[in-house]
């Protein structure tokens, strides 16, 4: 999965992944929200959710979705409940801003066997949460970071690199109004060279054009799947990360 990730970031700049909440979709509506997902033209679906989420909600709904599309799924994990192991991979993460120690390391030491006996690929990630966070701050309890404060978002990014984690993922939290800004988006891109993904309240083909812009290497949304007309909405939304992507591109000479 990691090579997949980094071939179709080399090679189109920006990519886009979905986020899927297993709280919020039956197996069977997630079978034909995947299916949209893959003709919109993700590079992969994410699956997991803050609340109310078991291992056996996960397997039925990751188990659809890979009947449904040929894309690579990747859990999002809350706890250690949300471990499946029909799942390409996982994103193996701390939540760095967490004043909590079990979404610092806790968690990952109950999830570490799981991971390991179900064979899953783990992608080593530091998730900062940025702003109110949404329900994730809130669940996670997360130290509030201001979207603008980049100098110090980009610190906790440096950290995360530095100790190895080869993604970091600046999270504004699902339903927030406003996105990260691109600003901080760039701050940070200049002061880490692990791969960087951005998420939390982008919504428009603009916001996701500029955050690609800006420096983000994967793009992540979730909450326009939940919402009527999210067909066209997520082509939008991707046709603005690719077109971000290849800017990224052309800076670079490629």
């Amino acid at each position: 999965m990691e090579k997949y990730l980094n071939e179709e970031i080399e090679s189109k700049g920006c990519i886009h992944i979905s986020l899927v909440d297993p709280e919020k979709l039956s197996p069977i509506e997630a079978g034909s929200l995947a299916s949209l997902i893959e003709r919109a033209g993700s590079s992969a679906v994410m699956v997991g959710g803050s609340l109310n989420v078991s291992e056996s909600s996960m397997d039925e709904l990751i188990k659809t979705i890979k009947e449904s599309c040929s894309l690579p799924v990747i859990i999002f994990p809350s706890n250690v409940n949300t471990i499946s192991r029909y799942a390409d991979a996982i994103w193996f993460m701390s939540l760095l801003n967490s004043i909590n120690t079990y979404f610092l390391i806790g968690a990952q030491v109950q999830g570490a066997a799981i991971v390991k006996r179900y064979n899953l690929e783990a992608l080593p990630m530091g998730y900062i949460v940025v702003g109110d966070g949404g329900t994730v701050g809130i669940i996670g309890q997360a130290r509030p970071l201001p979207p603008t404060k980049a100098e110090v978002i980009a610190l906790y990014a440096l950290a995360a690199q530095y100790l190895g984690m080869r993604f970091v993922y600046i999270e504004g939290g699902s339903g927030v109004q406003d996105p990260v800004p691109p600003s901080t988006v760039s701050y940070v891109r200049r002061v880490v060279s692990s791969k960087l993904i951005v998420g939390g309240g982008i919504r428009r083909r603009d916001q996701a054009e500029e955050i690609a812009k800006a420096g983000a290497d994967i793009i992540v949304t979730g909450t326009v799947l939940e919402e009527r007309g999210v067909e066209e909405k997520l082509k939008s939304i991707i046709e603005g990360v690719r077109a971000g992507g290849k800017a990224k591109l052309e800076r670079r000479g490629v």
